[in-house]
């Protein structure tokens, strides 16, 4: 049974959303205290979270990133503030996607079954239990994380399809489209700027790893993961 954690302040809205989860046979929770809501997730341990951006005390882009220190499980922001930027930020702080209010509560339905599908049912990454490795760089695609050597760090989901898929073609072009259909069902919600900022989030996760220049853009085609840094070794 999925747990789904729900941050809103619109009790209304609160309501309207266990009334569509209950249906599909989810477990909800709605945060009762703007104060200890980092505490009702750690208790609660939900599956995925809806998040609206504008809450008391804290907006949800500081309680997306509280969460993400916690857990990797998929984060959706709910929000009536349709503009890029803050479609852009949700993202850079942690989301893995975002629906607009108003919005048709089949298609939020089926994005949060796509996504629960997609971290733990048949299309989650460690279904197979699989890992792939490029000249000593893992990607352990169960347990969300990257390492070379002794060094390693932590992923998300998104971060872990991407690399997924560059290290699936080492040295290859994987195009912008590719990445797109890999990692979103629903492209209408992606721009430029959405796989922008996941690439450079996976960068950072390479360099934290001592990799500087091995995921490459390719102008006007994709991007590459070239294996430089086994030049070092």
């Amino acid at each position: 049974m999925f747990k789904i954690l729900i941050v809103e302040d619109d009790t209304r809205l609160v309501s309207l959303l266990k009334e569509h989860l209950h249906k599909f046979g989810y477990t909800t929770q709605s945060v009762d205290d703007f104060e200890t809501v980092r505490d009702q997730f750690e208790d609660f341990d939900p599956h995925l979270v809806l998040l609206d951006i504008n809450l008391p005390k804290y907006d949800g882009y500081y309680w997306c990133r509280q969460f993400r220190s916690l857990s990797t499980c998929p984060i959706i922001f709910i929000s009536a503030r349709d503009g890029k930027m803050d479609q852009v930020m949700a993202l850079e702080n942690g989301a893995d996607d975002y629906i607009t209010k108003p919005f048709d509560y089949e298609i939020a339905m089926a994005k949060i079954k796509s996504h629960l599908r997609r971290a733990y049912g048949s299309y989650a990454a460690g279904h197979n239990e699989r890992t792939l490795s490029v000249s000593g760089l893992t990607l352990d695609v169960e347990r969300l994380s990257l390492s070379l050597e002794q060094a390693h760090t932590e992923l998300s989901h998104t971060e872990a399809k991407i690399l997924d898929e560059l290290m699936k073609k080492p040295e290859q072009v994987v195009s912008r489209d590719r990445l797109l259909e890999k990692i979103w069902d629903d492209q209408a919600f992606v721009d430029d700027n959405t796989l922008n900022v996941y690439i450079t989030r996976v960068r950072k996760k390479l360099a934290a790893l001592g990799i500087q220049e091995g995921l490459q853009t390719v102008r006007g085609r994709g991007y590459r993961l070239t294996p430089n840094w086994r030049d070092d070794a």
